[in-house]
């Protein structure tokens, strides 16, 4: 097999894991990586200006632009799946929301077949990826390279936020990464000095000098080369040229929960009958690839704010423009400097629910349609949705081609559990909105509506207006050799061949109770280490707060 140009390592997605693996295995100097990103870099303001993030949701320029399948238990609408075609991938368009997830998510990956993923095992990569500016303890981190700034945007909403929640019976934590995270507070997010502080700056734009990493833009990877079962490199497409490139030690696959498996089926690993059907050789049966979707569904509790102390005099001019220009002339100053998802909150839907299911994001505004539609007026939002859904749903390609976007079919909704869940979701955000703390600037119900009271007017505007929390996930679980549905092992080497891992999101065997960035770092991290044949970071046994009677009380 004749190829362009070889290195010991192919990362192919410069998302939140590709860009960790272009560090880390590139930090010693010994061996030569090379990193494949289809889209851009991350060369625009709007990407680095965090209360910009709207744009890029916008349009197709930094971003895959996906759609889903129509949803037979959401009117039959296609969602859309926005994804990053960039540098940094989903956080360089994300909220950048820092939220790990509970502790217990991580045991039962452990239960699930992940073995040595319990919390006690991650978190020690959780604190190696993080400098979070309050500071270090034993939950949080001092010296990573990812940078976590705690909310200090002046707002009174966002304190009449906090101030109803405890109103509403939940408790007030102070760190919904460390010790605990039921309760409402105040929300991490990846910001340094006023810039949106993704993978690609945190990790990848720092080392871009050293002479062992190759970083190419524009490069399609088409599909994973093989000599008999072992990955000796990838084929991609760049410029309108196809390259073929070597790899000497491994091929790993960071594209994300959607890109991955598509690239792996591509490439002959997946359910047989499908690759065959379009005509691709099978190189291994793995009919775990492209299944168990899963994803977090949100919608929107709006009302209107009878004072004018929200975001909305920054979205008609002059506001806009003398917003951006003190960004423009300070990062850290004025409006700007912030997504405004400042504060939030996780609760238990009901009794005998032993960790929290249900996620807040508080918004001093109102968004419409992603943001591609202006708000209307003054007015404040919660996002909320249940965190752990039992509907699952598949990926599977539409063609051999690899330009074509794959056949998205999360199957939301699918059971009753999760329909009860988001109608619950919803009764339990309007009390919180009812409590006195609210009294000054609760204006009238914009969504659902004042009129929307009875169970069947709750699942109608589910039905209508949820949409993705854009947390795909979960497409080549990682699980043990006895499970046929699991796509990579513990230390995420793809089954039935050798030389090939997948590392991101799509290899966590469950999604888990919050934000997927935080995590898709840390599972990085790892794995990493397994990559290098270090020892993994010795285990950190720490105390996890849980509700002392949570098997008998909802808060």
């Amino acid at each position: 097999m004749n190829f362009d140009c070889e290195f010991d390592y192919v990362v192919v997605g410069t998302g939140s894991a590709g860009c960790v693996l272009a560090n880390r295995l590139t930090e010693d100097g010994q061996d030569q990586v090379l990193v494949l990103e289809a889209g851009k870099k991350d060369n625009t303001w709007k990407i680095h200006m965090p209360a910009a993030l709207m744009y890029n949701l916008m349009d197709d320029k930094y971003n895959w632009y996906y759609h889903t399948e129509p949803q037979e238990y959401m009117d039959n609408r296609r969602l859309y799946w926005p994804r990053g075609k960039v540098w940094g991938g989903g956080s360089a368009l994300n909220a950048m929301v820092y939220i790990r997830g509970h502790a217990y998510d991580y045991d039962r990956w452990h239960d699930e077949g992940a073995s040595g993923w319990r919390y006690q095992d991650v978190l020690p990569y959780f604190r190696k990826a993080e400098t979070r500016e309050k500071g270090a303890d034993d939950y949080r981190g001092g010296n990573g390279p990812l940078n976590v700034h705690t909310g200090d945007e002046p707002n009174p909403l966002f304190d009449a936020f906090i101030e109803a929640g405890q109103q509403a019976g939940y408790p007030f934590t102070d760190d919904m990464n460390g010790y605990q995270q039921e309760g409402v507070g105040v929300m991490d997010m990846t910001i340094k000095q006023g810039k949106r502080w993704s993978a690609a700056q945190a990790y990848l734009r720092p080392v871009l000098d050293r002479p062992n990493l190759t970083a190419e833009t524009g490069a399609m990877t088409h599909r994973i080369l093989f000599d008999g079962d072992t990955a000796v490199g990838v084929e991609y497409v760049q410029d309108g040229k196809t390259v073929r490139v070597a790899a000497r030690k491994e091929v790993i696959v960071s594209g994300g929960a959607i890109n991955s498996p598509q690239l792996l089926m591509l490439s002959g690993i997946g359910p047989a009958a499908d690759l065959e059907k379009h005509g691709i050789d099978v190189k291994v049966d793995r009919p775990g690839v492209g299944q168990n979707l899963q994803d977090h569904l949100e919608l929107y509790v709006q009302h209107e704010c009878k004072e004018p102390v929200t975001l909305y005099k920054y979205t008609t001019q002059p506001g806009k423009t003398v917003a951006g220009v003190k960004w423009f002339l300070n990062h850290d100053w004025g409006a700007c400097r912030t997504a405004h998802l400042e504060a939030g909150g996780f609760i238990r839907s009901e009794a005998g629910v032993r960790h929290p299911d249900i996620q807040f994001h508080f918004l001093p505004s109102q968004v419409l349609d992603h943001g591609r539609k202006d708000a209307e007026c003054h007015g404040f939002q919660v996002h909320v949705g249940p965190m752990r859904p039992t509907s699952r749903g598949y990926l599977t390609l539409k063609s051999d081609k690899p330009g074509d976007h794959p056949i998205i079919q999360p199957n939301l909704l699918s059971t009753e559990r999760d329909r009860w869940e988001m109608r619950e979701s919803v009764k339990l955000t309007r009390e919180i909105f009812q409590q006195k703390a609210f009294d000054r600037f609760r204006g009238k119900e914009l969504r659902p509506g004042a009129d929307m009271t009875s169970d069947a007017d709750i699942d109608a505007f589910v039905r209508q207006y949820s949409d993705s929390a854009y947390h795909p996930s979960c497409t080549c679980k990682m699980g043990s050799a006895d499970d046929p549905m699991a796509v990579v092992d513990e230390q995420a080497r793809v089954y039935g061949v050798q030389n090939l891992r997948v590392v991101d999101a799509s290899i966590m065997p469950s999604v888990v109770s919050g934000n997927l960035n935080a995590p898709t770092i840390m599972l990085a991290e790892k794995c990493a280490d397994h990559i290098r044949g270090r020892d993994p970071l010795a285990p950190m046994p720490v105390d996890v707060w849980e509700h002392p009677d949570w098997q008998n009380k909802q808060r």
